[in-house]
């Protein structure tokens, strides 16, 4: 469309209106908001971002429903709802509730911050009448009024695909890679604790230093938390092992493949996850192994006093994400 420069009436208000609307995107107010699932990660997001976190309101009737209520203006901002949907399934409840609230007060885009995306181990319909809850989960967060999502370290990187709006899918990978450089290990192996996650352990690999070897634990699954170790692929005699992972749920596979790694003859055990679901006595579990070291990330709320375990906040990685997203940059560097 050419500048005006006859006067002619149509074009100057064709420019007038793209002007305002330029001006209205590039001051569109960002607005963080929270659920209870991971309020001390949302703060320090909003550190990083520098903007106060939003007013809420969430409580419980006396049945157990979930209300929730923004005590915020949102009309035209960009709104970006935090919550991780890590068990009790009230926080799923919870993110759907706010997700609604934020399109009902006429927010102009809604992007679900979902650190932790719970139910993704259930991607595929592998067994006779069983529900693809993953997908499911997709649906009704898009139902809810979600604009797109931004999420971390998916159990299958394919439930992208479930969604049917834009998904930003981050990886604390360079977290974990700057943690062991810190250790200095002494000849190091990436270990993959399965098949599946072959393709996050070379990546882990070969960033964490030229040349670094990777092994895999063979193992098979005869029933769901349970794992039995059939062989590992790879001369990891003598090494200094990091297992890396997505994420330790009940510390039964990690905890069983750091034993057939010392059993194969290697020097020591770390361990490394995105996601520290931590189900029943996971903590103990490891604490009590001869895994000697366990890196996790805050993305799912937890307080650990054993001194086996390390954290590291992947709020700066996710508050920097979400700057890019609202100025509407490119968030792939972010992998690098």
């Amino acid at each position: 469309m050419p500048f005006p420069r006859s006067g002619d009436p149509e074009q100057v208000v064709l420019w007038t209106g793209f002007f305002v609307w330029v001006r209205l995107g590039m001051s569109r107010r960002l607005q963080v908001l929270s659920g209870t699932a991971n309020l001390p990660l949302a703060e320090a997001i909003c550190a990083h971002l520098g903007s106060p976190l939003g007013q809420m309101e969430h409580k419980r009737f006396a049945d157990g429903e979930a209300f929730v209520r923004i005590h915020e203006n949102i009309r035209g901002t960009d709104v970006f709802v935090l919550q991780s949907t890590n068990q009790p399934d009230s926080n799923l409840i919870e993110l759907l509730l706010m997700l609604d609230a934020a399109r009902r007060a006429s927010a102009d885009r809604i992007t679900a911050v979902i650190p932790y995306f719970g139910y993704a181990r259930q991607d595929r319909k592998d067994r006779p009448r069983v529900a693809l809850t993953a997908k499911l989960i997709a649906n009704l967060i898009v139902a809810a009024g979600a604009d797109r999502v931004l999420t971390m370290d998916l159990h299958a990187d394919q439930i992208q695909g479930f969604f049917d709006i834009p998904v930003d899918h981050l990886y604390a990978g360079p977290i974990a890679v700057k943690h062991f450089r810190k250790m200095g290990l002494d000849n190091p192996m990436v270990v993959s604790p399965d098949m599946g996650g072959v393709k996050m352990a070379r990546w882990f690999a070969r960033r964490l230093a030229n040349a670094v070897e990777m092994a895999v634990i063979d193992k098979r699954r005869p029933h769901p938390n349970e794992m039995e170790v059939m062989n590992i692929i790879g001369d990891v005699s003598g090494r200094n092992c990091i297992i890396v992972d997505d994420m330790i749920d009940t510390g039964n596979t990690t905890v069983r493949g750091a034993e057939a790694l010392l059993a194969a003859g290697a020097t020591s055990v770390h361990a490394s996850c995105t996601h520290a679901v931590l189900s029943g006595r996971a903590v103990e579990l490891i604490s009590e192994s001869a895994i000697q070291s366990t890196l996790i990330t805050d993305t799912i709320r937890h307080s650990i006093s054993s001194t086996r375990f390390k954290t590291e906040s992947v709020a700066p990685l996710i508050a920097d994400a979400i700057m890019r997203i609202h100025r509407s940059e490119s968030i792939s560097i972010l992998f690098r």
